[in-house]
């Protein structure tokens, strides 16, 4: 009995360790996100910024209409990634 309390209690600590290992994972995961879509912006707009030029549209707009569609695809790129990886893991 003792042994079954002492696995027990083995097996509640690794839960818990799993699930905060889990949230650290997820927040690395948000802030890489936020670093991706930075540097993404910023190279897009070197390269679109010409363009925008001649558009006469201002950078500030630039950068403003690039952020939501590039934060989107680099999460829809980060939830395709997920679910490659559970497809794998499920084989």
């Amino acid at each position: 009995m003792a042994a079954e309390r002492q696995n027990q209690a083995l097996l509640d600590s690794m839960n818990v360790r799993a699930e905060q290992q889990l949230r650290l994972q997820e927040t690395v995961e948000g802030l890489s996100v936020v670093a991706i879509s930075y540097c993404a912006v910023s190279l897009l707009v070197y390269v679109i910024a010409p363009l925008a030029d001649a558009m006469e549209i201002r950078k500030s707009w630039l950068l403003a209409g690039l952020s939501p569609v590039v934060i989107t695809g680099v999460l829809l790129m980060l939830r395709a990634t997920h679910r490659r990886l559970k497809r794998q893991a499920a084989r």
